[in-house]
């Protein structure tokens, strides 16, 4: 399935993975910068009790399981920001 082929705005509580297939967090909000009705991004929670979030940009996205609820990513985790 295709990244353009699902709202980013439904995809609060998917996982995330990198290209390697490790996992990254869990989707907690979409984040929106150019466009104030369109996602640029993605907040990734690392973990349950973590304070740590990534910022995983929109076309960074390789494909998206909406029937499974997991979003694949064409960087490495280490490639991916992270901010408070």
């Amino acid at each position: 399935m295709s990244a353009l082929a699902i709202d980013l705005r439904r995809t609060a509580g998917f996982v995330v993975s990198d290209r390697q297939g490790r996992l990254v967090g869990k989707v907690e909000c979409p984040m929106y910068g150019t466009a104030p009705d369109v996602p640029d991004a993605l907040s990734v929670k690392a973990g349950l009790f973590s304070r740590r979030r990534r910022l995983v940009p929109a076309d960074t996205i390789d494909q998206i399981d909406g029937a499974v609820g997991v979003i694949g990513l064409r960087v490495d985790r280490e490639a991916i920001r992270s901010f408070l």
